[in-house]
């Protein structure tokens, strides 16, 4: 399945899911308040499929255009209902059964997220573990004492046994404290606290990359200067490169690894190079004039030839996070949590002005992810979903009317005034809500194409 047509077949998936569970929870809390379901939708448009169950009076549909659902449910708003209905009709329940099955939804995408960390928790996620590689100089990092090799061993007290937790929890992190408390094993075996000061980062585009702006890089281990693979046509080729062949030195300057020949390389295009190398236990001489490329920085060196990297070079650095089926449970209510509330505080900082919206995403960005998650494995896969649930719980609870946190925020105003808002309100309302999904949308979807070509 090519690229397109994964993501694309794993972005349905996703969203069928996200919507099934979303739908199914106003579903279930209105059928046990003995509210009158008509409808059960999974998509909107023309009804490809529908059936009803055996001695069941709703009926189920799977419709055309799967970017939604409903709920339908017996209302005197939307039509007559006999008079030995009204009592389950929608529009007459109690002003606590309408906020329990419209909260439903959203509650049953943050249930959804809670069983989707517990499942990733028994079944563990593969990671790299939190080394440090590269300190920069003058960086925040460096001014808080980090070292080349520090192992990162909690953020604030929450353990971090893999990259991803470190870098979630140092973006929860930054979106509130000034100084976080950085627990860290050093190259020696000698645990420390280090101090990371936020206070100088002030927007998304600094945090999309954290850690580069924090000063952080990943530990990677040197790779020998072997090459893998020679491409016909190309500098290394017409130079006389062979598979196998290792840099040894450049113009009289040892190379001591890939890195470094990279960059001696990259650093001149079009200029002759020497080169030592050994081959079949025989040291030769090559003369080498990269290709120039125009890239960003200006032009760079190219050569035409791959590494060959050492099977099993990462295996002393990667990490599994795992848990027991019981401490899973506290772990995936504690990541669900805290997910929320990042969700939200990003959401109430980029409406403050205080993050950009470059870091809204639309279906095409989403659907990207999701193909993309999938490819690494199931757990990932399993990981998105619970993300992309807590998001779209998080914004269904917003108080925008057409969305159920917009429902919410009228019974709030009718349980003060003691009645319900009325019908022209709730229409001027709509519009607005219209409004301000529209620009979202149109918003998210320019990013996605930004992305995607710029």
């Amino acid at each position: 399945m090519n690229g397109f047509l994964s993501s694309l077949f794993y972005f349905i998936v996703a969203i069928g899911v996200l919507i099934t569970v979303h739908e199914f929870g106003h579903f279930w809390v209105a059928r046990r308040l003995g509210v009158k379901v008509l409808r059960f939708s999974i998509g909107f448009g023309k009804p490809l499929w529908k059936w009803y169950r055996k001695g069941d009076e709703t009926e189920y549909v799977i419709a055309a255009l799967p970017l939604g659902g409903y709920v339908q449910m017996l209302d005197e708003r939307e039509g007559s209902v006999d008079e030995h209905e009204l009592s389950r009709a929608f529009n007459r329940q109690p002003l606590g059964n309408r906020f329990a099955i419209v909260s439903a939804g959203p509650l049953f995408n943050f249930l959804l997220a809670i069983v989707a960390y517990w499942l990733i928790s028994v079944m563990g996620i593969s990671g790299l573990k939190p080394v440090i590689g590269t300190v920069t100089p003058g960086s925040i990092a460096e001014e808080g004492g980090f070292r080349r090799g520090d192992v990162i061993i909690s953020v604030d007290g929450t353990q971090t046994p893999i990259w991803n937790s470190v870098v979630l929890n140092l973006l929860d992190k930054s979106l509130g404290k000034e100084n976080v408390d950085i627990e860290v094993l050093d190259a020696d075996h000698v645990r420390h606290h280090r101090r990371l000061d936020f206070s100088g980062i002030s927007t998304a585009v600094e945090r999309s990359n954290l850690l580069d702006n924090l000063g952080l890089q990943l530990y990677r281990p040197d790779i020998p200067p072997v090459i893998s693979e020679v491409k016909r046509g190309d500098a290394a080729d017409i130079a006389g490169f062979a598979s196998g062949d290792k840099i040894i030195s450049a113009d009289g300057t040892i190379i001591e690894d890939w890195e470094a020949w990279v960059v001696y390389v990259r650093s001149r295009p079009g200029k002759l190079i020497k080169v030592g190398i050994e081959r079949d236990g025989r040291v030769l001489g090559l003369e080498l004039v990269p290709d120039s490329v125009a890239s960003e920085n200006g032009d760079i060196g190219r050569i035409g030839a791959s590494v060959d990297i050492p099977e099993n070079l990462m295996a002393e650095f990667q990490a599994i996070e795992k848990y027991s089926m019981l401490k899973s449970i506290k772990v995936a209510l504690v990541k669900t949590w805290n997910m929320t509330f990042l969700t939200l505080k990003m959401l109430m900082k980029m409406v403050a002005g205080e993050i950009s919206v470059t870091n809204l995403s639309g279906p095409i960005s989403i659907a990207q992810y999701a193909g993309y998650s999938a490819s690494i494995g199931l757990v990932s896969f399993i990981g998105f979903l619970a993300l992309i649930s807590i998001s779209l719980g998080v914004l269904n609870l917003l108080p925008i009317p057409l969305l159920d946190g917009g429902h919410l925020m009228y019974y709030l105003i009718e349980l003060v005034k003691g009645s319900p808002v009325s019908e022209q309100t709730q229409m001027l309302g709509q519009r607005f809500g219209i409004a301000i999904l529209a620009a979202v949308m149109v918003l998210a979807f320019y990013n996605d194409l930004v992305r995607l070509f710029g």
